[in-house]
């Protein structure tokens, strides 16, 4: 059998599909293989950033809280990959540590992580998300708002209602706010006009 270090030395492999069977490879070795497959979402080939993704999600539960971590990288390459593993692994761990990783004193974590609920469509992280909705980042106000509208609760429409009114002028939290709406009631009830 081989060992993490030559497995390592795979990993820099000229040959990507190389690159791509040391991925799965590095399933067997679980904890000792996730901070190598998580290094592996920089990889200049999208199938390689794709198996180390996929094989993360086959490491399950061991590789949520590294992973979560990895949100913080400032790389949208790597927080794309990251998502991709938790919405795989997707058991009810996952979604707990991206509740609590919602309140992060990181913003890009919180960011992700709204971004990561609304994707797998997790309605217990509805209450979370709508207190995100007057967030100090604009872009988390605006993950939350899109996650919501991904999730699909009735009960975030007043919420949204309330925050798109609050962005005085900003036409591109609006614009999201409306996409929002929209996903949660393609066809809302038009008020009578009063005579």
């Amino acid at each position: 059998m081989t060992d993490i270090e030559e497995l390592k030395e795979k990993l820099a492999s000229e040959d990507y599909e190389e690159r791509i069977a040391t991925c799965k490879e590095l399933e067997e070795f679980s904890d000792d293989a996730i901070d190598l497959l998580i290094n592996t979402f920089n990889d200049e080939n999208p199938h390689v950033r794709f198996q180390a993704a996929k094989s993360l999600s086959q490491i399950g539960t061991p590789a949520i809280k590294p992973l979560i971590e990895a949100l913080k990288e400032d790389d949208v390459r790597v927080q794309k990959y990251v998502i991709l593993s938790l919405k795989d692994i997707g058991d009810d761990t996952v979604a707990t540590e991206l509740i609590d990783s919602l309140s992060s004193d990181d913003f890009a974590i919180r960011k992700f992580a709204a971004k990561a609920l609304g994707e797998m469509e997790v309605k217990s992280a509805v209450d979370p998300l709508i207190e995100l909705l007057t967030d100090d980042d604009w872009g988390v106000r605006a993950s939350a708002t899109k996650a919501l509208g991904d999730i699909k609760d009735k009960k975030a429409i007043d919420p949204i209602k309330k925050a798109r009114r609050a962005a005085t002028g900003d036409k591109d939290y609006k614009k999201v706010a409306n996409k929002a709406l929209k996903k949660i009631d393609p066809k809302p009830k038009k008020k009578k006009a009063k005579k």
